[in-house]
């Protein structure tokens, strides 16, 4: 095998391997309704980028019901993990999306397990 092919197969495998993940999480490669970080929409989602090892929107407030998407702009993997435990998007790699819908009123808050001081709060209306 040629080392260019070789190369490129290996990328498409370990890009493979690095979508897998453990539950069910929502990942895409584009957050739904191309909304920038940050933004509310309504019940029709928001969504907050996360760059330079930081969310683009350390606090949001969305109403019941909607999907909230985080897109990992970084080259490294995050996360984003609810303090209580209530989700875990488990490793979002470079360029995926983590999507979760807040069905119950509360506040919310979240950090990155890698790199913790990585946080932020979704207020639920």
């Amino acid at each position: 095998m040629k080392p260019r092919y070789f190369l490129f197969a290996l990328a498409f495998v370990v890009a493979a391997l690095g979508s897998c993940s453990k539950g069910s999480p929502n990942y895409s490669g584009n957050p739904p309704g191309g909304n920038n970080g940050g933004n509310n929409n309504g019940n029709n989602g928001s969504s907050v980028n996360i760059a330079g090892f930081a969310f683009s929107s350390n606090s949001l407030t969305v109403s019941s019901g909607t999907s909230v998407t985080w897109k990992n702009m970084d080259n490294v993997n995050h996360t984003v993990t609810a303090d209580d435990g209530s989700f875990d998007s488990g490793d979002i790699v470079p360029g995926a999306t983590f999507s979760h819908t807040f069905s119950s009123v509360g506040t919310f808050s979240y950090h990155c397990k890698h790199h913790t001081y990585m946080t932020g709060k979704v207020t639920v209306h």
